[in-house]
């Protein structure tokens, strides 16, 4: 067997100008970079044999693309080789996608479509290292009023009760609310408690009037589920 030498790894400095991401970004737009090259301009530098470009596309890979960075944390960041300074670069990019996320979602129209309720609920809470639970309160077109996250890490049972769910609700004035959970694991199944619990949900809004308009547990990569969808209840 013939073994043939390693090719040599392009630095982004010996790439034609015209090909280098900065340059393309500024002369053509954002939009003509693939995601391993705006990761790589977010992180500015790469190392030794490596590009930035090649670490950027090395880290969504190990990611699961740019989905998975919603889910990433310094320790992981730091563990995939990135120094401090990378690190924090890339985590303030998700943080600022989160917060226009949060700032665009008021001027939508009603939330309607479960589709677009978890893409912004990805990006404000998709992360692997904990569970989130909350509420989007909704007046009677749908729109949102107040979003009440419960807990965050460890379950908190009182604040996930469905009287101090809908002991919010009133306060709000709301016509009906989205229930939403993270499951850090990635995956999105339903438990047997989760159908549990919606379901005493949904019972107990009926009562008072403010209706349970879905439950959408978020995973990861991009995966949820809309338990309304499913025939939970």
């Amino acid at each position: 067997m013939t073994l043939h030498p390693a090719r040599q790894a392009v630095t982004i400095r010996e790439l034609e100008p015209g090909e280098r991401p900065r340059e393309r970004l500024m002369e053509h737009g954002s939009e003509v970079l693939s995601d391993n090259e705006l990761v790589a301009i977010l992180i500015r530098t790469g190392r030794r044999g490596h590009s930035a470009v090649d670490l950027g596309r090395d880290l969504l890979a190990q990611c699961g693309g740019l989905v998975g960075l919603l889910g990433v944390v310094p320790q992981s960041l730091l563990r995939s080789g990135l120094g401090p300074a990378k690190a924090a670069s890339l985590l303030a990019a998700v943080e600022v996608g989160r917060r226009l996320a949060r700032a665009r979602l008021p001027d939508r129209q009603p939330l309607d479509r479960p589709d677009a309720v978890a893409d912004y609920l990805a990006l404000r809470y998709s992360r692997r290292d904990q569970e989130v639970m909350g509420v989007l309160y909704l007046d009677t077109r749908q729109r949102l009023m107040a979003e009440a996250e419960l807990f965050r890490g460890t379950l908190n049972r009182a604040a996930a009760e469905p009287r101090s769910i809908l002991k919010r609700g009133l306060l709000q004035d709301a016509a009906g609310f989205i229930l939403f959970h993270t499951h850090p694991s990635g995956d999105p199944t339903p438990s047997a408690e989760d159908l549990s619990f919606t379901r005493r949900v949904a019972e107990a809004g009926d009562i008072v009037g403010v209706r349970l308009i879905d439950h959408l547990i978020i995973g990861g990569a991009g995966r949820w589920v809309s338990l309304r969808k499913r025939g939970a209840w």
